[in-house]
């Protein structure tokens, strides 16, 4: 090759540099893919990674966070807010700092979403072998700790010479904009490779702009999935992430209801693909479903799972309605999803299926009786709804009274973001969405430690949007970080700390399945004679640049949030909640086995009860 063909640079320039020249586009309009790149520099990617990325500061930003964890967080965040059409990179040292990654890889893998993760590895050349942080196994040299990113991603490499990313980085770009593999990619750079050269081609760089792929149906699937809606009389179709993340399908799923008369319910990737007040949408199903989705649930004759992994709290543990058998049609862009439970597969983009399946089914429509009861059904919710938000003056309020303040405050042009414990479930079948970027909720693992980090990477996606981070003492408590990060970056949010003093939401399941507190709330754990400390989370968050305030009760609170609106920069508003309360209505079993035999009646009563439920699974 010709030298006027090639660019010598090290392989950390060469990534930098490729990333850079990547654009997407997004409603005719051409986009960079990535956003840029969080960095915490170490041993292992300051000298290689660092210098490159110093490079092209101007045109490949980086971002310098607190924790490895958390920023990785706000990364898959921000994909998940651009409805994974754009993304973000994120560098580590190697070691503890590559380790901590891993958590927030997982929380990708099992929601699908992107992101390109750059972990510093040990040297491949050994010379200094062992490098500080290095783990070291007798009899396997090559394993290092970035091994652990191998299970949660769904592209992995270690790039042992710098011209293997002339074949791996493309094949890392194909996994993170593939519809059925999407989820994170992992390239795990050693640190002497990061700072070896080589001859590129220079059209390596070259600018490329990128479509995903929106794949159509096979025929013969479609004219069977015809088949199956034909002889239904009471649909119901379940609507996952899927929707949302395929172009233009909250659009085609709402022409889709309204033309042929199918209450749709939400899954939690799914909730707000629908506006809450849309006619056809009967909210959340499953164990943190409402009333109105699961009883319809438990009549349906075809349930229509589109877009939807079909999760355990999707399907109530799989005895929600699977129980009177009614038939599944699953529509799916992955294959592995749409087949599961033995449903009729439909391998398909969701817009491509919904428009394919309108035009061929003509007129057809739901029952008249079935459309009426989901009328009706939806009507008696939305009174449960109001009932159960409003306040009633508790200066220690439940968490549904708190998510309705947050919801009247938040508006239309408002996003909540959440993640694990309690606060998820009522979010579910309370929170009323107002369409497409209103809800953020990461349910498909459950991590605490998202919900900040989380805020932040909406914030990054959505600027112009204000950002409602609700979370719990005890996830605030594992990682509040990145509170100085969105200070730093001017990125602001509106965080509402609901303080229980424990954990709240395990506390709730530990009395219904063991029938006591133990470990959970501070008054159940091992203390010092003093007991656990009165945590002043208000102060915590000035420190961290925020401003912050302690209120009581929900006029307290929405004093604050005016207050909060009008701020130029992050504010957090703690109150004391109380851990017992939850909302009655709504829900439906969860398989959470209990202990078959105790020396506790209380057990063995439970254990009964949970046989019972048992017996209802398919």
């Amino acid at each position: 090759m010709k030298d006027q063909d090639t660019i010598r640079l090290t392989a950390a320039q060469a990534l930098v540099r490729y990333l850079s020249a990547q654009a997407i586009e997004i409603d005719g309009a051409e986009v960079p893919l990535f956003a840029g790149c969080f960095a915490i520099f170490g041993h292992g990617n300051v000298a290689g990674m660092g210098e490159a990325l110093y490079a092209e500061r101007e045109t490949f930003p980086t971002y310098r966070a607190h924790n490895e964890q958390g920023m990785t967080h706000a990364a898959v965040a921000f994909a998940k807010q651009h409805r994974r059409r754009r993304m973000m990179a994120c560098t580590s040292s190697i070691g503890p700092g590559a380790l901590n990654m891993v958590t927030a890889a997982g929380l990708a893998h099992a929601n699908r979403l992107p992101v390109l993760l750059l972990p510093g590895d040990t040297f491949v050349s050994r010379a200094p072998d062992p490098v500080l942080q290095q783990v070291e196994h007798y009899g396997a040299p090559s394993v290092t700790v970035n091994d652990a990113f191998v299970p949660v991603s769904r592209y992995f490499d270690r790039i042992t010479r710098p011209e293997q990313l002339l074949a791996s980085l493309p094949n890392a770009l194909a996994t993170l904009l593939d519809p059925v593999d999407c989820g994170p990619a992992t390239l795990a750079l050693p640190q002497d490779v990061q700072a070896e050269a080589f001859d590129f081609p220079a059209t390596f760089f070259a600018p490329c702009v990128h479509r995903v792929r929106q794949p159509g149906p096979d025929a013969r699937e479609l004219a069977a999935a015809i088949d199956v809606l034909r002889g239904a009389e009471k649909p119901l179709i379940i609507a996952g992430g899927g929707v949302l993340y395929a172009e233009g399908g909250p659009e085609a799923l709402a022409r889709f209801a309204e033309t042929h008369g199918v209450p749709v319910a939400e899954t939690q990737a799914g909730k707000g693909t629908l506006a809450a007040d849309h006619a056809q949408n009967v909210g959340a199903i499953g164990v943190t479903g409402t009333q109105a989705a699961n009883t319809l649930a438990e009549t349906a004759d075809v349930i229509v799972a589109l877009g939807t992994r079909l999760q355990d709290f999707t399907t109530g543990s799989r005895a929600l309605y699977m129980d009177h058998g009614p038939r599944l049609l699953g529509i799916n862009v992955a294959r592995f999803d749409a087949a599961k439970h033995g449903a009729q597969a439909l391998i398909s983009d969701a817009t491509v299926a919904l428009e394919a399946l309108s035009q061929r089914l003509g007129d057809w429509q739901a029952s008249t009786p079935w459309q009426q009861q989901a009328a009706r059904e939806r009507s008696d919710w939305q009174r449960v709804v109001a009932r159960v938000t409003a306040d009633d003056g508790a200066m220690r309020p439940a968490d549904s009274q708190v998510l309705g303040a947050v919801n009247r405050a938040a508006g239309s042009t408002g996003t909540v973001v959440c993640a694990a414990g309690g606060l998820p479930g009522e979010l579910h079948k309370l929170y009323q969405a107002s369409g497409p970027g209103s809800y953020h909720v990461e349910y498909g693992f459950s991590c605490m430690g998202y919900e900040i980090a989380g805020g932040l990477g909406v914030k990054m996606a959505a600027p112009e949007r204000e950002v409602y981070v609700t979370v719990g003492d005890g996830s605030y408590l594992m990682l509040n970080s990145e509170l100085a990060t969105s200070v730093m970056l001017g990125h602001k949010l509106i965080v509402v700390l609901l303080d229980n003093r424990g954990y709240g939401c395990i506390h709730r399941l530990q009395e219904a399945t063991v029938g006591v507190e133990f470990n959970n709330l501070f008054e159940g754990c091992n203390t010092a004679p003093d007991g656990a400390p009165e945590i002043d989370f208000a102060a915590h968050a000035r420190s961290l640049g925020c401003h912050a305030e302690w209120v009581e009760g929900i006029a307290g609170l929405e004093d604050a949030l005016t207050r909060a609106r009008a701020a130029e920069r992050t504010t957090v508003i703690a109150l004391k909640t109380d851990a017992d309360k939850a909302t009655a209505e709504g829900g439906t079993w969860w398989d959470v086995p209990v202990a078959e035999v105790s020396s506790r009646e209380a057990v063995s009563q439970r254990r009964v009860n949970y046989d019972n439920n048992k017996q209802r699974q398919r």
